[in-house]
């Protein structure tokens, strides 16, 4: 294929045709096709010095960054440098080959790659080198050496991880391939996750129906292990292999959010997490951990109350610390499956104890109160306290979980203005916390009419947003929510405009380039707020980096580098917005990102810039766009 000026500059500093590197390409401008095709000549520098492999480094950072999209060539060309490597390097990296496999849009040749796909996985198995089994299976498809992988993949592993194995076997080269990309097999170099893995996976049918096997085979394990049918040993429930493919299986069935699931995560988690004797051990700490780490990827309330549950049967004495620690970041990260999340109860209780009452209001900031009849007293009577100490204990209890509930219900219910299409909302219909919101009801098409609470029946509804409203509006709402207490910032929420500077700059936004920022703060807060980001570092290529998060259907990206100090900081850059396009995303100008989607961007970006801030005065450092 014909090369780009920057593509054909940085393959030949690659394959030596160039030695002079002073002019360095911008490895951004590489298209997704020329950087697939600049991947086997990278593998194939390996530690040559100079220009070469400074070049290298730059493609492979690129790679890690964004898709690359390989031609049958490029496939064919990277298997050989897989070959290539070989006797220098005494391995392979198969899973950048094997990922090439499903990023290959016109289809892998893969009758044309067994040769070199048989070479790779024989120098693997002689070696022992089984560090990537599930690549290996898909090499071993290409390479017709199924028997011979399969005898080492299943040799000492667990039944359930053996029937994983075999189900693989039964697959297609391009479905094993796309089985190892959703396995994220340790690589180095490994390109960005497919953003749709999961929703291939599930349109396999068997594998859908093996993660349903697999957690009922684990839960009939425990299930006769505290039957006294299998004797019990601590934590060897499940032998080598099996707690990783029980994690997979646990992963399918919560993306899918399966209806039979809670029932029997109900009745797994908690038999997994405790002894069938006295003994302050349990069946599998591994598997107990590896779902709950699912449920992190895949929250719903249902498996939050599962882990729950296995907290308190547990006898061991760190499992509750690493558990509360792991619900502590599920509960965030439920809201963001917003749909998943208003299943949510609305944590109303009210619970006779003798002649008095408690009661858990979430009418405004969540209140564990007590009552006698019709008033309302200060604290637990002293007689609740000696009659009842277990019960208020738990309602004590209960109280924070329906505080940490309600904040995670008002982040889903935030994070809906980044979400296209708009979140089913009216399931909260009686809830408290919507009547404390302002709600838009698309009255007649295209015209949209802003009320408290959810009371306009059987028409579309959105949250009210400041930046899709007029300055009078905005206003007037102010004054009706200023005694209400809203759930959070919404009649007063900060607004972010196009500047004229933006509209000159186009296609980005450096408004908040040139800051100062604590760089651990900064990596933190991405990840707080649910932004992607590869950690940076002083090793080669490490220093620059990108944010991304996608709002309302755009990808918004804010760029950022470390500063050659010893001190951890980092200095902002450009934000950038992609439109969804036909195999990928495609830059966007500020014009035509929508107000919501640019308002509220922004409004993070700033949030990053103010609250990692490493110096006073802001912007020290010139934010001139190339």
């Amino acid at each position: 294929m014909k090369l780009s000026s920057p593509a054909r500059h940085l393959q030949d500093l690659m394959t030596g045709a160039r030695q002079d590197h002073v002019r360095w390409p911008d490895t951004s401008l590489l298209s997704a096709v020329e950087l697939g095709t600049l991947i086997p000549a990278a593998y194939r520098v390996g530690k040559r010095p100079g220009g070469a492999r400074m070049a290298r480094f730059s493609t492979e950072a690129e790679a890690r960054t964004r898709q690359p999209v390989f031609t049958p060539e490029a496939c064919l060309d990277l298997f050989g440098a897989l070959v290539d490597g070989l006797p220098t390097r005494k391995w392979a990296d198969l899973f950048v080959g094997v990922g090439a496999l499903v990023r290959c849009p016109a289809g892998a040749p893969l009758e044309r790659l067994a040769e070199p796909a048989r070479t790779v996985v024989a120098f693997l198995l002689r070696e022992k080198r089984l560090d990537s089994p599930f690549s290996l299976l898909a090499a071993a498809g290409l390479a017709g050496l199924d028997a011979e992988v399969a005898a080492q993949l299943t040799e000492g592993r667990g039944p359930i991880a053996v029937a994983e194995v075999e189900l693989l076997l039964g697959w297609d080269v391009p479905r094993r391939a796309l089985f190892a990309e959703s396995v994220r097999e340790h690589s180095f170099n490994a390109f960005p996750p497919l953003p749709d893995v999961l929703e291939r996976l599930d349109d396999l049918p068997d594998y859908r129906d093996f993660a349903r096997v697999t957690l009922e085979t684990a839960e009939a394990r425990v299930a006769a292990i505290h039957a006294g049918e299998i004797p019990y040993q601590a934590d060897k429930a499940f032998a080598t292999g099996e707690k990783e493919t029980i994690g997979r299986a646990a992963r399918l069935a919560l993306f899918r959010d399966e209806p039979w699931l809670p029932e029997l995560l109900g009745r797994l988690l908690p038999g997994v997490a405790v002894a069938p004797t006295e003994a302050r051990t349990l069946p599998s700490q591994g598997v107990l951990f590896e779902i709950a780490r699912a449920v992190e990827d895949h929250p719903t309330p249902e498996a939050m109350a599962a882990l729950r549950a296995a907290r308190q049967a547990t006898r061991h004495a760190g499992v509750p610390k690493q558990l509360d620690r792991m619900l502590k970041r599920i509960e965030p990260a439920l809201a963001g499956r917003i749909e998943v999340a208003f299943r949510l109860p609305d944590g109303r209780v009210r619970q006779a104890l003798g002649e008095h009452t408690a009661v858990i209001s979430t009418d405004g900031a969540v209140e564990l109160s007590w009552w006698h009849g019709d008033k309302k007293l200060r604290s637990a009577p002293a007689a609740v306290r000696q009659e009842h100490p277990d019960e208020v204990k738990r309602l004590r209890n209960l109280a924070k979980q329906v505080q940490r509930q309600q904040a995670t219900l008002v982040r889903a219910l935030e994070a809906g203005y980044a979400s296209d299409p708009p979140p089913p909302y009216r399931r909260l219909a009686g809830q408290p916390i919507v009547d404390r919101l302002i709600w838009e009801f698309e009255v007649s098409p295209g015209a949209w009419r802003s009320e408290l609470g959810l009371g306009v029946p059987d028409v579309p509804v959105r949250l009210w947003h400041p930046a899709r409203a007029s300055a009078e509006e905005v206003a007037a709402w102010r004054d009706v929510v200023r005694e209400l207490g809203q759930p959070f910032k919404q009649a007063f929420r900060e607004v972010y405009p196009l500047t004229a500077a933006e509209e000159a700059t186009e296609v980005y936004s450096d408004r908040f380039a040139g800051h100062v920022v604590d760089y651990p703060k900064l990596y933190a807060l991405f990840k707080r707020q649910g932004w992607r980001a590869e950690h940076l570092g002083p090793w080669d290529g490490g220093g620059s980096g990108e944010a991304r998060r996608r709002v309302g259907g755009w990808q918004v990206t804010f760029s950022h580098d470390l500063l050659p100090d010893a001190d951890g900081h980092a200095v902002t850059g450009q934000v950038r917005f992609h439109r969804p396009a036909e195999g990928g995303r495609q830059a966007a100008s500020l014009a035509e990102v929508p107000p919501v989607v640019f308002s509220e961007a922004m409004r993070e970006v700033d949030l990053f810039a103010a609250a990692t801030s490493a110096r006073s005065g802001g912007v020290v450092i010139s934010s001139a766009a190339p």
